[in-house]
Order: structure tokens, then C-alpha cells, then sequence
């Protein structure tokens, strides 16, 4: 029987669906031999300054984001990385062979999610439109289709799974310019795509947890930040679908949907209050001379570097462009995002606090006329380089013109993860930007490769099991399974010997209260963390000292050895911790076992293991 939610979001016509992006492990980029392990900075050979340009798909259509993003005519500038780029990833070499360990990797990976395997492979390039990719388009192959997966009671259809081609990493970011680092571009990366029938939020958020914990447990996929992305496609009935991008907390999914409806139940309340209106969106014009003497701060500065003034207005609109339609954000907030991507700092609207800006009575009363606007009406302001202005409010007349239909098709970021509220990006992607790659060969998929395949699909439960037996305990394995940390887990238990009851206890608590104390243990290298546990192991430190070790790790101060010594670290054992015993143990200490524990132990807690110290009290 549906749930009092399920029932809820059925009556608003939810629908949503899921893209799970995840890098792979392997030693080797997907199409070259260049080396997927990134270093802590990249170290730039040559610099590459591109523009966006749109370019028909498969079909003949031009994608309308790509239209988009031309149309704002951004540079790209892109910092080829010496150790891990080479000709294939600045398009001036054809590809190489498809890395074979990723296309394993990848069968396995459709093979758990019960996938009919693609028998023939055939690569294509899918394009991609934030410049994050010197040739404007990234290769990718369909490898599985029509799986299946059950989450917490529900059976999730998954129609696809993809092997693609990481894209470049941010370096920086204007409204003019772009600037990537090529080093992570090429490293092969699946995305795993879920139906749009997902119930609610609550099963959205859990699918998107099992399948990262699903993938995880194969131990070949990256970590760390950046490593995993969920996409989200979120609609209501009368609304649009709308993709919200890169959420990586995994927890906040739910409530970034929620806030997505919300928002658009808002949207459709604000339509059916503009056709009651019949609103109308009037074309802009120049009002420059209005405020040529202005003292408004933000109009005087654009018009000191010989910038102008434009407005245009609503009408019907009269305190519409304040309405909230998310914590903080505003339907003029909304328009405001669209003309941020002309290249301005934002838009004034009617709907604001006029006087904090600085305009006088008789600025806005001239506006009003020069607009012919009544006391139903609203108006918008932007001011900014004519180049510029003139571009922003055609992005904002269209955004305006779009509140009398409804909710329109995007693509959002975040906004605020405090919040969970998102803002535009760009117009959602059509099916248009899809087209074969000529340079790459079809792959033919075995019987032995689709076998291979089913054989190390990773499982769940039998993963449970295995953590549970290390453990001991089925809670902790559970909080295990879902953690980013599993993989991590596995290497430690294998690599240092360590009791695997101990590991889980730094990774899962110990981690948490450091980064609580404003440590940054997420950023302790793998290997130093090994080097930690090893020199536990060895007897070199005791339990109590991890921590110790751990922040100092945190806090970038050199090798595990290093810290060990510069802070007087190393255990006292044995003869030593004979001789320390006699040294305190007086005789009047000596009639009280208790008190001489204590006094050791508050003097030397870091460095005397509880149980040695004991065992030789009692000899």
C-alpha cells in the first residue's frame, strides 16, 4: 500500500530521476595512456584560449543551451597539464584504443544493476556546452540498458549506464572568462541513469545511496571530493523538468527536490496571478538620461565608466517580482540569474527597498513615465557597459515574459546548500547534441568479457557480510557500506594488519570529531594514513596516539615518522616502561596500585598502551 507521501507526491504529478557520475580507478585515461592519479597542483606546458560554438547534432537540430552558451560568447582558457595530458586531450591527436579496465569495470557494474549488455559498442560524442572540454565535446558509450535495482521497497528501473570521459577541473570562473586545468580530463567515468518514476524525495535520496554503495564496493572507483556526482531531474504536473547539477552531498538530495517543487508550485501560482492580470512584458528602452545626475551607487559607477541605463516594463506585475518562490530567492531573483550571464552584476526591480540604493523621488517618478507605467505595473533596471546591458536584458525580458507560462526547462547549480536552494544555469539540453565518433572503432563485447562481467558484480548483502565477520558488528558495517570510506577500509585492513574493529572506529568516528574540531582529516593522504596504522601495528605508538597523529597529519606538518619523533610520540614499552614504573613507584605509591596508574597515565597517556601498563602493575 502507497504511503500518506508517495499518495502526496502522486496527486502533484511528481516525477524524478537520477544520474549517478562516478570516476573510475583505473591506472590509465579512457582513451590515451596518460595517468589518472592527480597530483596536489597541476603544472601547466601550454595554454589553450577556445570559444564556444554551437554545432548541429546527429539529427541535424542545434542544441539550445549550446545556443545559449554561445550567444553569451565566454572564453575558455585551458592549462594543459605536463604529467597527465597529452594530444588526445586538446584534440589534436585521434584517440587511442578504449581502456579495456574501464570497460570491464563497467560491464560489472551493469551486470549488478541486472543490465542487458550492449553487443556492440559504438563511442559517440556527446557535446558538451560549459567549456569544460577543449574540443567542445566529450566521448561516450551506452554499454547497458534496462536494469533494475530494489530500494526500500521499491523496484527502480535503470535504463542505462554509460562509460564517458571525465571532464576538465575549474581553475577559475567569471561572467567573461573560464580557465580549466586539463589533468583530470579523459579519466574514465560512468554514469549511471535511474528512471523519472522515483516516488518521493526520501526514495530518490536512498536509491542515490545504494547505488553509490553498490559501485563502492567493488573497490574501483575513485574517492574523494568531486569523485562522485548526483544529478537530479525534477517535475510536477503543469511544471518542466528540470535538472539540478553536481549535488555532492548525497544527504541534501531529498531536500534539494523538495525545495525544486516547492519552487515550482510557486511558479504556477505566480502564472495564474499574471494571466488574471493579463500581464504583459513591454520591450526595453534606454532611460540613461533619467539618471544622469543619479546618487544610486550602483547606476552611477556603470555610468562613470560610460556605461548606460536600461529598463523595461511589467505590466500587471505590481508586486509579483518579490514573491518568494525559495528560502532567499525571489521570482526577481529568478530573472536576475539570467541577466547575470549577459555579463552584468544583477537587476533593480520595483519590488526592492528603492531608497537604500540611493534613487530620489523624482528618478523613480520619471521612470514610471517614461515606461507609462500605472499602479499595477513593475519595472526592471539594468545597468552596465552598453555591450552588456544590452545582452542582460534580453536574457531578462525572456525570463520575465516566461513567469506568464509557467516553470521554463533549466539547468540550476547550486545556490545555497545551507539552504538547498538552486539558481540557473542554462536552458536544459535537448537531444541534439549527440552525434557518432568517427575516430573511435565499435567495440564487439564476448560471451567471456559479458561473463567477466557478471562474475565481478558487486553485491551488497555479500559485501555486508564480509564487513560484518571483519567488524564484528552489523551496524558499524552498515554505516561502513555507505560511507565514502569503504574502500579505504579495505586497503587499510589488508595493507597494515591493523585489527579492522580499529580502523572503523578512526574512519567512521574519530574522523567525525576531528572534522568537527575544524580538522581537515579528509584531505590526510591514503599513504600517510597506511604509514599510521603500520607504525601502530609495529608497537611504534600507541592507540591513543592515532589521534595525536591524525592532526598533525591534518595540518600538513610532514611524514608520519617525522610527527612521531618532532612530538615525542614514541611508545615506551617493555624494559623502558619497567624502569619509568620504578622511577614514580615509591613505597608510598607502591601500596596504591590505583594511584600510581593514574599518575602515569596522566603523565604519559599518549605514549603507554593502558594494557601493558596493567599487566606489568601486577608483576
Amino acid at each position: 500500500m502507497a504511503s500518506e507521501e508517495e499518495k502526496r507526491y502522486k496527486d502533484i504529478g511528481f516525477m524524478c530521476g537520477l544520474e549517478i557520475h562516478q570516476r573510475l580507478a583505473t591506472a590509465k585515461k579512457l582513451f590515451c595512456d596518460c595517468p589518472t592519479r592527480l597530483k596536489e597542483s597541476s603544472e601547466t606546458m601550454a595554454n589553450i584560449a577556445r570559444y564556444q560554438r554551437a554545432v548541429a547534432g546527429e539529427l541535424g537540430a542545434i542544441d539550445v543551451s549550446a545556443q545559449f552558451e554561445e550567444l553569451r560568447n565566454r572564453k575558455f582558457v585551458y592549462n594543459v597539464d605536463k604529467t597527465n595530458s597529452c594530444l588526445v586531450e586538446v584534440d589534436e591527436e585521434p584517440p587511442h584504443g578504449l581502456n579495456r579496465e574501464a570497460l570491464l569495470t563497467a560491464l560489472a557494474f551493469a551486470s549488478s544493476m541486472n543490465m542487458k549488455i550492449i553487443d556492440e559498442l559504438q563511442p559517440m560524442r556527446k557535446e558538451v556546452v560549459d567549456g569544460s572540454d577543449p574540443s567542445a565535446f566529450q566521448r561516450t558509450i551506452l554499454i547497458g540498458i534496462d536494469g533494475e535495482i530494489a530500494v526500500s521497497g521499491y523496484k527502480i528501473k535503470m535504463p542505462s549506464l554509460f562509460l564517458e570521459e571525465e571532464s576538465c577541473g575549474i581553475v577559475s570562473n567569471t561572467e567573461t572568462e573560464s580557465v580549466y586545468s586539463t589533468d583530470r580530463l579523459g579519466i574514465p567515468l560512468v554514469e549511471i541513469d535511474t528512471d523519472p518514476y522515483i516516488p518521493t524525495p526520501a526514495v530518490a535520496k536512498e536509491a542515490a545511496l545504494h547505488i553509490g554503495t553498490l559501485i563502492r564496493t567493488s573497490g574501483k572507483v575513485q574517492r574523494g571530493i568531486g569523485t562522485i556526482r548526483q544529478d537530479v531531474n525534477v517535475s510536477i504536473r503543469d511544471g518542466a523538468r528540470v535538472e539540478i547539477k553536481g549535488l555532492q552531498d548525497v544527504a541534501l538530495i531529498d531536500k534539494f527536490i523538495e525545495n525544486e517543487v516547492i519552487r515550482q508550485q510557486k511558479l504556477l501560482e505566480i502564472k495564474d496571478i499574471l494571466i488574471l492580470e493579463n500581464a504583459k512584458v513591454e520591450e526595453p528602452r534606454e532611460v540613461t538620461v533619467i539618471f544622469r545626475d543619479t546618487k544610486a551607487k550602483v547606476v552611477r559607477q556603470q555610468l562613470d565608466k560610460s556605461g548606460v541605463v536600461l529598463a523595461f516594463a511589467l505590466k500587471g506585475f505590481a508586486g509579483i517580482l518579490g514573491k518568494e518562490v525559495n528560502p532567499g530567492r525571489r521570482l526577481g531573483t529568478e530573472i536576475s540569474d539570467y541577466a547575470k550571464m549577459g555579463n552584468v552584476n544583477g537587476i533593480i526591480h520595483s519590488d526592492e527597498n528603492l531608497s537604500a540604493y540611493g534613487f530620489s523621488d523624482g528618478e523613480m517618478g520619471e521612470l514610471r513615465k517614461q515606461l507609462s507605467m500605472t499602479q499595477n505595473d513593475a519595472f526592471i533596471i539594468i545597468a552596465a557597459k552598453r555591450e552588456y546591458a544590452e545582452k542582460a536584458i534580453k536574457f531578462a525580458v525572456g525570463r520575465a515574459k516566461h513567469a506568464m507560462v509557467g516553470v521554463p526547462l533549466e539547468t540550476r547549480a547550486t545556490a545555497s546548500s545551507e539552504l538547498c536552494t538552486t539558481k540557473f544555469l542554462r536552458p536544459l539540453p535537448s537531444g541534439s547534441r549527440m552525434y557518432p565518433e568517427t575516430d573511435a572503432k565499435p567495440i564487439m563485447i564476448t560471451g567471456d568479457m559479458q561473463r567477466y562481467g557478471m562474475r565481478q558484480a558487486p553485491d551488497i548483502e555479500k559485501e555486508k557480510e564480509i564487513i560484518s565477520k571483519l567488524v564484528e558488528n552489523r551496524d558499524v558495517a552498515a554505516k561502513l557500506l555507505t560511507s565514502p570510506k569503504l574502500s579505504l577500509f579495505k586497503r587499510l585492513v589488508e595493507e597494515t594488519s591493523t585489527d579492522p574493529k580499529l580502523i572503523a572506529n578512526v574512519l567512521l568516528q574519530k574522523f567525525t570529531e576531528l572534522r568537527r574540531n575544524g580538522m581537515d582529516v579528509d584531505s590526510i593522504s591514503e599513504e600517510s594514513l597506511i604509514d599510521t596504522f603500520i607504525a601502530y601495528h609495529k608497537g611504534k605508538i600507541t592507540k591513543q596516539a592515532i589521534d595525536e597523529v591524525l592532526k598533525h597529519l591534518a595540518k600538513k606538518e610532514g611524514k608520519v615518522d617525522d610527527i612521531i619523533a618532532n612530538n615525542d610520540l614514541d611508545r615506551v614499552k617493555g624494559e623502558k616502561l619497567r624502569k619509568l614504573i620504578e622511577s614514580m613507584g615509591t613505597k608510598a605509591k607502591q601500596t596504591d596500585i590505583n594511584l600510581l596508574r593514574n599518575e602515569i597515565m596522566a603523565k604519559y597517556r599518549l605514549k603507554i598502551d593502558g594494557g601493558e601498563l596493567n599487566e606489568m602493575l601486577k608483576k
